[in-house]
């Protein structure tokens, strides 16, 4: 029997693209972000980007402003004319 899994935030995977891309690990942008005034560790870098932690709004400014991208490249693309109902029931327990 197959269990379905709801991820606790959907930026995750684009946050470890993101920061993989920068050539950073983990440590290194932790203390990029506690730099700029976000408090948080190596292990809770791990947590966003295996989806075991919520991000809220605060949060999502720092690893954009961090990752120096638009807040809107933190989450995946949304196909034009998928309704955000069915959207966000996929990202809810889909892996990407």
């Amino acid at each position: 029997m197959e269990v379905e899994m709801r991820y606790k935030n959907n930026v995750g995977p684009q946050v470890r693209r993101r920061r993989y891309a920068l050539g950073w690990s983990q440590s290194e942008f932790a203390t990029k972000l506690q730099i700029a005034g976000f408090d948080i560790s190596r292990s809770g870098v791990s947590k966003i980007e295996a989806r075991l932690s919520y991000v809220d709004d605060k949060t999502l400014l720092y690893l954009a402003e961090v990752l120096r991208v638009p807040v809107q490249e933190l989450f995946p693309p949304r196909t034009p004319g998928n309704r955000i109902y069915d959207f966000m029931e996929k990202l809810e327990t889909t892996r990407f």
